[in-house]
This record gives structure tokens, C-alpha cells and sequence, in this order.
């Protein structure tokens, strides 16, 4: 992936003149005009077709991605099995895990479940963002331990007994998602088989 090198005023035009990261950031901790300068500066928006990948293991990824619209999900594999391991929609920040931070590979990959515009966010930057600013500490614990929680939430699901009180669970935490994500993939993230989880609506 290659950042569009456009001045600032031309590459959020859409977004009002201002990348969007800035506001979901504002909603943790106030920020000062340095931090929103650099976000501006070398955060830049992107976009995907429905089912492309925004990272694969062959990838060097550098980026966390901010979603603006649309759905991601994250997957591994074994074998030639797709485990989903996490769904994500708008105002969410994504990217692999395994590797965060890290000069490392993964095995992980991230699709889009619909087209996705999303705001690229350079390893780098959030790097530099910690180590010179507070308020930049300040949002990414409080982003953290929102996703901390959402992490134990899937590891919950994946541990319920029953299919059914599993789909149930989903219902209650991700009520959102049932009507934009194929039925394949939220099998996959429950961990039980597609015609289970058909089986079960069909109860339901």
C-alpha cells in the first residue's frame, strides 16, 4: 500500500478537512493542534471492493486501519478452514494482532465483508504519537480497554456450550451485524458449522 501524497486540504475534502481518526480520538481525550497536524499529515483514506483483502500473510503490513463504512473481518486458517476470528464495522480500528508494532509476519488476514472506505494509519505515527504526546496515551488506553473487552466477549462466545445459546449471545452483542454478514462467516466466528447455525435460526 502507498499513501496518496496530496496536500491535505485535497485529500480530506470529503471528510470536511480533517482526517477522521481525529474525531473518533476526540471522543476519548481532547487533542492538542500538533497531534491533529500530524494525523492530518500522515494518516490518508483508502478504499476496498467487497471480499478484497486488505492484508494477507504475504503482506508486510505497516498500517491500522480506521473503518469509515463497511465491514472487516479477520481470519486465520487451518488447513484450507477459515477461522473467523473477529467482525468489525464503522468507527473501529483494525489490523493485525500477531504482529502489531512488530517487524514480524502473521498469519492473518483481513477481508472486506462490504466495500470499506478506511483511514490508513501508519505504524509509525501512532509510535511517535506515544512517546511525545500524553493525550495520545490517554486514548490508546481507553481505545484498549474497549477492545480488551470486546476480545473477551469473542472468547466468551467461542466457549458457550450450545450453538444456540452461542447464537443467542451474538444476537445480544452484535446486533448489528446480522443482516450485513453472510451467514458463512458468522458460523465461522461462533465456531460451529453453517448448517448448525441454519438449523438454529430456523428455531429460532
Amino acid at each position: 500500500m502507498i499513501a496518496v501524497n496530496l496536500p491535505d486540504e485535497d485529500r480530506w475534502r470529503k471528510y470536511n478537512n480533517s482526517s477522521p481518526l481525529i474525531a473518533v480520538f476526540k471522543n476519548f481525550h481532547p487533542l492538542n493542534d500538533e497531534i491533529e497536524q500530524r494525523i492530518n499529515q500522515h494518516t490518508f483514506p483508502i478504499s476496498y471492493k467487497k471480499s478484497k483483502f486488505l492484508v494477507s500473510p504475504v503482506d508486510h503490513n505497516k498500517y491500522l486501519f480506521l473503518i469509515v463504512k463497511g465491514i472487516v473481518r479477520g481470519f486465520i486458517k487451518d488447513g484450507k478452514t477459515e477461522i473467523t476470528t473477529w467482525i468489525a464495522k464503522e468507527n473501529e480500528v483494525v489490523g493485525t494482532i500477531r504482529n502489531l508494532w512488530i517487524d514480524g509476519d502473521s498469519e492473518e488476514y483481513l477481508q472486506a465483508l462490504e466495500d470499506v472506505d478506511l483511514i490508513a494509519i501508519p505504524h509509525v505515527l501512532s509510535e511517535y504519537l506515544y512517546e511525545n504526546f500524553p493525550e495520545a496515551n490517554i486514548v490508546g488506553r481507553k481505545m484498549m480497554e474497549l477492545y480488551y473487552r470486546s476480545a473477551e466477549e469473542r472468547a466468551y462466545l467461542c466457549r458457550i456450550s450450545s450453538a444456540e445459546k452461542r447464537y443467542k449471545r451474538f444476537l445480544a452483542s452484535f446486533p448489528d451485524l446480522i443482516n450485513r454478514v453472510s451467514l458463512k462467516y458468522i458460523a465461522s466466528f461462533l465456531a460451529v458449522r453453517l448448517e448448525t447455525l441454519s438449523r438454529v435460526r430456523a428455531k429460532l
